[in-house]
C-alpha cells in the first residue's frame, strides 16, 4: 500500500473525550450502599421501612431537582424534555413519601387504592412525553403516522404477551373492587407504554444528546423493570419496604439524576444547542450501522411477540382471548397499513433520488472542475468526463490507478502531510481543505507527458476522499512572471537592487557567512549621460542591455550580477574561504579588472562604436557587518573611484566613510551657520594695473568663528584652494544663493553711497545650470535692489567637460544680454580651458593663481602666461590675473599686457567699513620701474594708516602680511 493509500486508509481522529470520572465513581458507590444496605435489611424493620420509603422519595427528588436545575440553565431544544423528567420524578417522590408516611410515621398498611397510587400512576405519562420529545422529529405526515404505529407495534405485542401470561389472571381476581381491578390493570399497561416508548427510542434518538439520552432511556428502563416485578402477583405478595428490589428504583432515580450533566459540552458551546455533536464514527465500507438494521426489523419483531403470544395459548390448550385476538389483529393491521406506508414514501424517495442524480450528474458531467473520488486504499473509484479536456486523458484511464502515482514526486510529500493533518482534525472544525500540487497529465508515449499545476478542494467521503480539481497552470505561470518581474530588472532582466540585497543578506547571514572574502562590486558607467545626450536613450537602453550581458557573462556562475538603476550595476563576489587578506584583495582586483576592461571596450549600437569607462568600488564583508552597510561601502568606494580619475577600481577603506560623516557634518554645520547669520562677505578690490584705480570689487564669504575669526570657504569646506566653490550639493547651493543676494545688497547701498564700482561673484557652472536661478531671477534680483545690470559680474570657473556646454552657453547668452559681464575664472588650470574660451562668451579672464606665482623666476611660465593673455588682448577681453601678492609680478604681469590684477599686492579681503575707505581713496600706489623717486608699494591687507614720527607725518606704513584665509572680525 502507497503512502497516500495508507494516509487514506485512516479513519479520521474523534475530537472529544469521556465524561469526568468522578461523578460516575460517586454514582456507583451511592447505588451500590443503598443495595448493599437492602440485601442486609439495613439492620432494622424501621430502618428497612424508612429507606425503602423515604429513601427513595429522596432519591427521586434528587432527579427532580437535578432535571429542573438543567432546564433552567440551558435553553435548548431538549429542554422541555428535562421538565417532563422532573415532573415525573416529583410524582414519585411524592408518591413514596405518601408510601411512607403510612408506613412509618402512622405504622398502618397503605390502603388500595390511595393518594400514593395516583402519584406512581402520574410517574408514566410525563416520562412517555419527554422521551418522544427526545425523539427524533419526523419530517412528513407519513413518518408521524409510521412512528405512532411502530409505538403500537411495540405496545401491542407488549400487551399481547403480557395479557397470555399474567394480567389475564389479574383481571380475573375475584373480591377485588372496580378501582382496585382497574389499578392493578393500570399499572402494567402504562409499564408497557413506558417500554415501548423506550424501545422505538432507542433506535430513533437525535443524535445529539446522546449520552444523555441514553442515560435516561437506562434510568426509565431500570424502573420499568422494577415495576414490572413489582406487578407479579408473587412478587406483591411478599414485598416489604427496603427490600433489595427498592435498590433498582433508587438507582434508576439516581440514574435519571444523573443523565442531564452526561453530555461533555464544548468550550465554545452556543446559544441555541446544549451540547456539541459527537463526530459520527466512520463505517468501514460495505458495511451498515446495526442500528439501522435493527431499527428497519423492528416492526417484524413486534409482530413476531405478538404470534408468539398467541400460540403461547394455542399450545398451552388455552381459549384464545378476545384481548389477545384483538390485540393481534390490531397489530397486524398496524403492520400492513405501515408497510403500505413505506412502500408509498419509498416509491417517492426514488423518484425524488432519481431526480437528484440525474441533477447532480448533469452538474458534474458539464463542470470544467474534474471530480474524483479516491477509496481508503488511495485507489481512484470515480473520474468525471472533465478530465479528458483537462488532463489529456480518458476518465476510464484513469479509474482505477492509484493517486500517488498521479502526482509529481517532489509534492507527492507534502500532499501526504497535508491530507494526514485533514483527516487528523475535526469534520466540523475544518470540514474542506486545499491542496496544490502537479498532477501528471498527457498520453504515455514518448515526450507526450506533462505536469499540470493543479488546485483541488477535498472533503471527507465515507473514508475516502473527494477531489474537485481545476488546472491552475496558467495562474501559476503567471504569478511566477510576477514574482519575476518584481526581482528582476525589466530592461536587462538583471537582478534589481531588492533581489540583489536579498542575496547579499543570505550571504552574509547563511552557511557562507565566515567567508570574509565575499565582497560586493559597485560599478558605475562613465559617460553614459553623454551617450543618452548625443544618440538618444533607446541607444542608451541597448548600450545598458550590452553592458548586463557582458556582466552576466563575466562573473561567475555562483555570483550574483544585478542592474540598481540607471547606469549602476552590482555584482556580488561569493568568497572561496581564503583567509590571506592580500590574496582575497588581490583575487578580487582581479576580477573586478577584468570586469572594467570587459565594460570598457566598444559598443556596438546603430552601426557605430560607443565608448564608456566602468568606475568599480569593491567592499569586502567583515564580520558584524550588515546588507546595507557592505553595499554602502561599495558605493563610496566607486565614488571614490570616479574622483580619482574614473575607469578604475577602488577599494573600500575605512577613512572612506569617516570623509563622508565629516561633510554630513559640515553640511549640518553650514545649514545652521547660514540660519544664524554667522557668514559674512568680504570684498577684495580688484585694482588696474597701469593707473591703480579700483574698478570692481571681488565678493569673498567668511565664516566667523567663536573666536572671531573668518574662515575661508576652503577651510570650511575642504574643497580645494582659492577658496573655491565646488560643486557640494544643497549646502553649496544654499551657500551660493546667499552670497549671491548679499552681494546684489551690498552693491546696490554702496552705489547709492556714490560708488559705483561693479561687484564680482563666483557661481559653479553646475549652479549656473539650476533651474532654481534662471535669467529672468537674477533680472528679478537686481531690480528688487536697484542695482544696473552693468555693476554685476559672474565669475565661472573652470567647469567640468560632462556639463552640457550648450545649456551654459544658452544661459551666459541670455545673462550678457541683461548687461551682467561674464568673466572665465581659473583660467590656465583645466585640461578643458582652450575649449570652454572657444565656447561660452566671457568679457573678463582670470588667470588662475598657479600661473601668477612663477611667472617671475619661471621663463616657460612667463612665455605661457603671456601667450594667454595676447589671446586675451585678441578677443577684447579684459584679463585679471588672480594671487598678485608681490611687487614684481605687478610690474611683470603690466608687461606681459595683463590689465587688471587682485591680490596683497594692493589689499586682501576687506569688511564693508576699510572697503568704503578704499574706495573714497580711489587708487592705489602701483610700482613702475625701479625709480627712487616712486612712493613705496602697497603691499598690506588692509588700507595704509598714517602715523607721525621720524619719517614724518605723511609716512606711509603698513600693517604687515596676512594669510589670505584669515581676517580679523572687523569691529562694531
Amino acid at each position: 500500500m502507497s503512502a497516500t493509500s495508507a494516509v487514506l486508509a485512516r479513519p479520521p481522529a474523534q475530537a472529544g473525550g469521556a465524561p469526568g470520572v468522578l461523578p460516575q465513581v460517586v454514582l456507583a458507590v451511592v447505588c451500590g450502599g443503598y443495595a448493599i444496605g437492602a440485601a442486609f435489611g439495613w439492620g432494622s424493620s424501621e430502618l428497612a421501612k424508612f429507606m425503602g420509603d423515604f429513601g427513595l422519595s429522596l432519591a427521586a427528588f434528587a432527579a427532580a431537582v437535578s432535571c429542573f436545575l438543567y432546564s433552567r440553565r440551558h435553553h435548548g431544544r431538549f429542554r422541555p424534555a428535562w421538565l417532563l423528567f422532573a415532573a415525573s420524578s416529583a410524582m414519585a417522590g411524592f408518591g413514596n413519601g405518601v408510601w411512607g408516611w403510612y408506613e412509618v410515621v402512622l405504622r398502618q398498611p397503605v390502603p388500595s387504592p390511595s393518594l400514593a397510587d395516583f402519584c406512581f400512576l402520574l410517574f408514566a405519562p410525563p416520562a412517555i412525553v419527554g422521551l418522544l420529545v427526545l425523539a427524533k422529529r419526523p419530517v412528513t405526515r407519513a413518518g408521524w403516522v409510521c412512528l405512532g404505529l411502530d409505538a403500537w407495534l411495540i405496545g401491542g405485542s407488549l400487551l399481547t404477551l403480557s395479557w397470555s401470561l399474567a394480567l389475564a389472571h389479574t383481571a380475573h381476581f375475584q373480591g377485588q373492587s372496580v378501582p382496585q381491578g382497574a389499578l392493578a390493570l393500570a399499572y402494567p399497561l402504562l409499564d408497557i407504554v413506558l417500554v415501548s416508548m423506550v424501545l422505538a427510542l432507542h433506535f430513533k434518538r437525535s443524535s445529539a444528546h446522546r449520552s444523555a439520552i441514553n442515560t435516561a432511556i437506562a434510568a426509565l428502563a431500570l424502573t420499568v423493570l422494577c415495576d414490572a416485578l413489582f406487578s407479579s402477583p408473587l412478587l406483591r405478595e411478599h414485598y416489604r419496604s427496603g427490600q433489595i428490589l427498592d435498590a433498582g428504583w433508587f438507582a434508576g432515580s439516581m440514574l435519571l439524576a444523573y443523565a442531564p450533566w452526561v453530555a461533555r459540552r464544548a468550550a465554545a458551546e452556543g446559544p441555541a444547542e446544549d451540547f456539541v455533536r459527537t463526530p459520527r464514527r466512520v463505517q468501514p465500507v460495505g458495511t451498515r450501522p446495526i442500528s439501522g438494521s435493527l431499527a428497519a426489523l423492528t416492526p417484524y419483531l413486534a409482530a413476531a411477540v405478538c404470534t408468539l403470544g398467541i400460540l403461547y395459548n394455542v399450545l398451552d390448550g388455552r381459549r384464545i382471548d378476545r384481548v389477545v385476538l384483538f390485540t393481534g389483529c390490531t397489530v397486524v393491521l398496524a403492520l400492513v397499513v405501515r408497510q403500505g406506508i413505506m412502500l408509498i414514501d419509498n416509491i417517492s424517495l426514488a423518484h425524488e433520488l432519481a431526480e437528484k442524480e440525474n441533477h447532480f450528474r448533469s452538474l458534474v458531467q458539464g463542470s470544467s472542475d474534474v471530480i474524483m473520488i479516491a477509496a481508503p486504499t488511495g485507489i481512484l473509484r470515480y473520474v468525471s468526463p472533465a478530465a479528458s479536456g483537462v488532463y489529456g486523458r480518458e476518465a476510464e484511464d484513469l479509474v482505477g490507478s492509484e493517486l500517488a502515482a498521479l502526482i509529481h514526486p517532489e509534492d507527492l510529500g507534502r500532499v501526504v502531510h497535508e491530507v494526514r493533518r485533514f483527516l487528523a482534525a475535526s469534520p466540523e472544525a475544518e470540514p474542506t481543505t486545499r491542496i496544490e500540487c502537479r498532477f501528471r497529465a498527457g498520453g504515455h508515449e514518448v515526450g507526450g507527458e506533462e505536469w499540470l499545476n493543479v488546485e483541488s478542494t477535498v472533503n471527507r467521503h465515507h473514508g475516502g476522499l473527494i477531489f474537485n480539481s481545476r488546472d491552475v497552470t496558467e495562474r501559476v505561470r503567471l504569478q511566477a512572471q510576477l514574482q519575476h518581474n518584481a526581482s528582476h530588472d525589466a530592461l536587462t532582466d538583471l537582478p534589481n537592487r531588492a533581489l540583489f540585497t536579498e542575496r547579499v543578506g543570505k550571504a552574509l547571514t547563511g552557511r557562507r557567512a565566515s567567508d570574509h572574502d565575499t565582497a560586493v562590486l559597485y560599478i558605475d558607467l562613465d559617460g553614459f549621460k553623454q551617450v543618452n545626450d548625443t544618440i538618444g536613450h533607446q541607444a542608451g537602453d541597448e548600450l545598458l542591455v550590452q553592458a548586463a550581458r557582458r556582466l552576466a557573462e563575466s562573473v561567475r556562475s555562483g555570483d550574483t550580477p544585478a542592474r540598481l538603476g540607471g547606469d549602476e550595476f552590482a555584482a556580488l563576489i561569493m568568497g572561496d574561504g581564503t583567509r590571506d587578506r592580500l590574496a582575497r584583495e588581490r583575487r578580487v582586483q582581479e576580477i573586478a579588472d577584468r570586469l572594467r576592461m570587459k565594460l570598457s571596450e566598444p559598443y556596438r549600437i546603430d552601426g557605430r562604436d560607443v565608448r564608456v569607462a566602468a568606475s568599480i568600488g569593491v567592499a569586502f564583508a567583515e564580520p558584524g557587518i550588515t546588507p546595507a552597510a557592505l553595499m554602502r561601502n561599495a558605493d563610496l568606494a566607486m565614488y571614490r573611484a570616479k574622483q580619482a580619475g574614473k575607469g578604475r577600481v577602488e577599494l573600500y577603506a575605512p577613512q572612506m566613510q569617516a570623509e563622508v560623516v565629516r561633510r554630513a557634518e559640515l553640511a549640518t554645520k553650514l545649514r545652521t551657520a547660514l540660519h544664524d547669520g554667522e557668514f559674512a562677505l568680504l570684498h577684495q578690490p580688484v585694482v588696474e594695473l597701469s593707473s591703480g584705480k579700483v574698478t570692481a570689487v571681488a565678493a569673498q564669504p567668511r565664516w566667523r568663528s567663536a573666536q572671531g575669526i573668518l574662515f575661508t570657504p576652503a577651510e570650511f569646506l575642504r574643497v580645494g584652494d582659492r577658496g573655491q566653490l565646488t560643486e557640494e550639493g544643497d549646502r553649496t547651493a544654499e551657500l551660493g544663493r546667499w552670497q549671491l543676494e548679499e552681494a546684489v545688497e551690498q552693491a546696490a547701498a554702496r552705489h547709492r553711497a556714490g560708488h559705483p564700482v561693479p561687484v564680482a561673484v563666483r557661481l559653479s557652472a553646475h549652479r549656473l545650470l539650476d533651474r532654481a536661478l534662471p535669467p529672468e531671477g537674477v533680472e528679478a534680483l537686481l531690480s528688487r535692489h536697484g542695482l544696473p545690470s552693468g555693476a554685476l559680474v559672474l565669475e565661472v570657473p573652470d567647469c567640468d567637460p560632462r556639463l552640457p556646454l550648450e545649456e551654459l552657453e544658452r544661459r551666459l547668452v541670455a545673462l550678457r544680454r541683461l548687461g551682467v559681464r561674464i568673466a572665465l575664472d581659473g583660467f590656465g588650470s583645466g585640461a578643458a580651458a582652450i575649449g570652454v574660451l572657444r565656447r561660452l562668451p566671457a568679457d573678463i579672464l582670470r588667470l588662475d593663481r598657479g600661473l601668477v606665482d612663477g611667472v617671475v623666476e619661471s621663463t616657460r611660465l612667463h612665455k605661457i602666461t603671456s601667450g594667454l593673455l595676447r589671446i586675451a588682448g585678441d578677443l577684447g577681453m579684459q584679463s585679471v590675473a588672480d594671487g598678485v601678492d608681490l611687487p614684481e609680478q605687478v610690474v611683470a604681469l603690466r608687461s606681459m599686457g595683463c590689465t587688471h590684477g587682485q591680490g596683497m599686492a594692493f589689499a586682501g579681503p576687506l569688511d564693508e567699513h576699510r572697503l568704503r575707505r578704499v574706495l573714497a581713496l580711489g587708487e592705489f600706489p602701483v610700482p613702475g620701474p625701479v625709480n627712487e623717486d616712486r612712493p613705496a608699494v602697497l603691499t598690506g591687507s588692509g588700507l595704509p594708516v598714517r602715523h607721525g614720527g621720524a619719517a614724518g607725518p605723511d609716512a606711509i606704513v603698513h600693517p604687515p602680511l596676512r594669510p589670505n584665509n584669515e581676517t580679523p572680525v572687523p569691529p562694531t
